[in-house]
Formats: C-alpha cells, sequence, structure tokens
C-alpha cells in the first residue's frame, strides 16, 4: 500500500517532514471517502432505470413459489429438521446476488467504450478505490433482492428470523457476497474486454457456481468431486451464512464467523487484483 506524499516547503526541516507524509488514517479515509463516490455515481443509474431491480426479481420468485413448494411436498431432498423451502429460501437469495452481480461487469465495458473509463484513469483516485465503490453498488443493487426475498419467504410460510441483528448480519453477508461476485465480473471484463466474450464466459459460469454450491441440496449429497468444488466456491459460504442468519432454526455448517472471514478475505483479494486489472479496460 503507498500513502500520498504532500507537498512540503523547500526549507521545511527533516524533523517537519514526516508530517507532509499522509498517514494511514488519513488515507483509509480518503480511500473510503473516493470509494463511496464511485457508490453514488453507480447508484445514480438505478433512477433512470428502476425497473431492473423488479424485473430481476421474478426469478427467485420462481424459484420460491414453484420449485420450492413442488419440492418441500416430495420431500426428496433430506434437509434435516427444517422445510426444504426454508432450506432453500438463503439459496435463492444467494443465487439473486449471484445473477445480479456476476454481470455486473459488463457495464465497465461500456464505460470504456464512452471514454468514462479514461476519466476515471485520469484521476488521483485509487484503482482499488473504484473497484470497491462499483462492489459496494453492487451490493447495493443486491439488497433490493434481499428484501424482496425475505418479504416474499414471510408471505410463504419460511420461518424467517426477523431479529434485528440477524437481518443486520444478513445485510453484510449480501454486501459481501455481491463484492466478490461482481468484481470476478469486472476481473472477467478487464480480460476479454468485449461485451460478446464476457456475456458468454458470465452466462458459462453463472450455472456451475450455483449448483456446485449447497443453494439447493446439502453438499452431503454431492460426489466427492463435487464436493471438493463446493469447498472452494464462494457461494457456499454465502449460502451458509444466510442459512444460519435467515432462518429459524438454521444451522450455520461452517460457522458465520468462518463464513464471513472467508468472504472478506475473497473479496478484499479481488478488489486488489481488480484494481491492478482496471488499468487494462482503458487500453
Amino acid at each position: 500500500m503507498t500513502y500520498n506524499v504532500i507537498a512540503r516547503p523547500q526549507d521545511a526541516s527533516a524533523e517537519d517532514a514526516a508530517a507532509y507524509v499522509e498517514s494511514p488514517t488519513s488515507y483509509l479515509r480518503g480511500f473510503a471517502k473516493k470509494a463511496l463516490v464511485i457508490t453514488e455515481l453507480e447508484a445514480r443509474k438505478l433512477r433512470h432505470d428502476p425497473t431492473e431491480l423488479l424485473t430481476r426479481a421474478i426469478q427467485p420468485m420462481l424459484w420460491l413459489l414453484v420449485f420450492g413448494e413442488v419440492l418441500t411436498r416430495v420431500r426428496a431432498i433430506p434437509t434435516g429438521d427444517i422445510p426444504y423451502i426454508d432450506f432453500m429460501t438463503p439459496g435463492v437469495l444467494a443465487q439473486s446476488v449471484l445473477f445480479i452481480s456476476i454481470f455486473y461487469g459488463i457495464s465497465i465495458v461500456w464505460e470504456r467504450d464512452l471514454g468514462i473509463v479514461q476519466k476515471f484513469l485520469a484521476s488521483p483516485t485509487p484503482r482499488t478505490a473504484i473497484v470497491a465503490g462499483k462492489a459496494l453498488s453492487a451490493g447495493l443493487r443486491s439488497l433490493s433482492q434481499a428484501l424482496i426475498v425475505v418479504v416474499l419467504a414471510v408471505l410463504i410460510g419460511v420461518s424467517v428470523d426477523l431479529d434485528p441483528l440477524s437481518l443486520a448480519f444478513v445485510v453484510i453477508v449480501v454486501l459481501l457476497g455481491a463484492a466478490v461476485f461482481s468484481t470476478l465480473s469486472l476481473i472477467i471484463a478487464c480480460l476479454v474486454k468485449t461485451r460478446d466474450r464476457f456475456m458468454g464466459i458470465g452466462q458459462m459460469i453463472t450455472m456451475p457456481l450455483f449448483f456446485a454450491s449447497n443453494a439447493i441440496y446439502p453438499i452431503s449429497l454431492m460426489p466427492d468431486w463435487l464436493k471438493a468444488i463446493a469447498y472452494v466456491n464462494p457461494l457456499t459460504y454465502v449460502v451458509d451464512a444466510l442459512r444460519g442468519l435467515m432462518i429459524t432454526g438454521g444451522v450455520s455448517e461452517y460457522g458465520v464467523a468462518v463464513d464471513l472471514t472467508i468472504l472478506v478475505a475473497v473479496a478484499a483479494g479481488l478488489i486488489a487484483i481488480g484494481g491492478r486489472l482496471y488499468a487494462r479496460v482503458g487500453q
């Protein structure tokens, strides 16, 4: 990490030189401020097309109202002491977060074509702050899906834990999950650079990420080779945390603290990689 050096007078003494070096606290404060500015710019786009959030809500509604209700009656998948619809609800929310975030990177390609990326690159804003701001914006979009899924789940009789602290952690998990997958999307956009290739790769990895997780069935039912993939799939830990937080009687298999630690580490690593690659979009 590098810190900004503030220009100092020529006659300043050596003892005063440290005063002109930005402290870590000031750097982090400035980093957060710049990331929030990027988030605000991204969030303004929703005012021009808020229907996007509503149309994206159709898919989780279908999963809960059709797929979930049917399999709850069939009882083909063992889910312990909770009904299948309760088991599935956190997976549907995680799926919504994944589907919103994994195609978020296409906006980077549009911004390059419109010359917006070049303006960002010409600014003093750290590249990682730009990426972090975009990741947070994807999280805000995902929160609308979280609200829809929670309300719908309550209406159809899912045992949702409405404790404010649990819901607050649900928000954190949703934000982290969106940060992971939106930043992965951004990295893909930086590498492929064209809309067609990006959409092809996005569609190719979306369903494997979803089905190679514990979203709609327990990992214990998977063959060994698929279990290995599920354990390195970030969506598994998003679902696991949500299952322990959202559902009354739900259990986090790995522990919410472990899930959050993994998601924070993955998000931080992807943001760092995305910050390094972001400059390539403008080339």
